[in-house]
């Protein structure tokens, strides 16, 4: 998997990691750079997911619309937008989330999204084994917009894992998807379920939660501040 930039990049696989948690707050101070120092973080975004016994494609449709506009608006004010994709589990052609099954690609609806990067993953967190981490301090980026698949999954994962390694993050959850989940009483909560819940645990402890427009509205705050 290579990293998809408007530049010449190198491969970035979980072979290019290194321990980094602890990377001081003077190294990312050194790392900013003129321009938005706020990135979105696309996760798991991925064909994978349909090919799953659990897809459900009811709130497909509402998630593309938030996200595409997500990702209009970074264009606009020209934030990088970071592409996370998934693979885990046996490397065979039935896996969904093998490389081999050719599923382990951007969902088609947005597979032409320009991206600053593209990082493979293997874990829940996007910032485990991928280097992300050290790209993001070498670019100066503080400020994170998460958005992508699953709600209370992956992307709930690495919001919690990058505000507790220092970087402030904007939680869309417009622009996330998940499925419904049946709990072992036999309790199935819906995915407006899942969403309420995820936004409650990570109030004002690990993330804002924030509409798209507020989550760019923000970053272009953030921007000028910084001018």
């Amino acid at each position: 998997m290579t990293a998809a930039t408007s530049h010449t990049t190198h491969p970035v696989t979980a072979t290019s990691v290194r321990d980094d948690a602890a990377l001081s707050t003077e190294a990312r101070q050194a790392g900013r750079r003129n321009g938005p120092d706020t990135a979105v973080l696309l996760i798991d975004v991925q064909e994978s997911f349909r090919h799953r016994p659990y897809w459900d494609a009811s709130a497909l449709p509402d998630f593309l619309t938030h996200t595409r506009a997500l990702l209009d608006g970074a264009a606009a004010q020209g934030l990088p937008v970071v592409r996370i994709l998934h693979s885990d589990g046996p490397e065979t052609a039935d896996n969904p989330f093998a490389r081999v099954s050719g599923h382990v690609r951007p969902m088609e609806e947005i597979a032409q999204v320009p991206v600053a990067a593209e990082f493979l993953k293997h874990r829940h967190s996007a910032l485990v084994g991928t280097g992300l981490s050290i790209w993001l301090t070498q670019h100066g980026i503080r400020p994170l917009i998460v958005a992508g698949i699953r709600t209370e999954q992956c992307c709930e994962t690495t919001t919690r894992h990058a505000s507790d390694e220092g970087w402030e993050v904007d939680y869309v959850t417009d622009a996330t998807l998940t499925f419904p989940m049946r709990h072992a009483s036999g309790v199935t909560l819906s995915i407006q379920e899942l969403k309420l819940r995820t936004e409650l645990v990570l109030q004002d402890r690990f993330a804002q939660i924030c509409s798209v427009a507020q989550a760019l509205a923000r970053a272009q705050a953030k921007t000028w501040a910084d001018a």
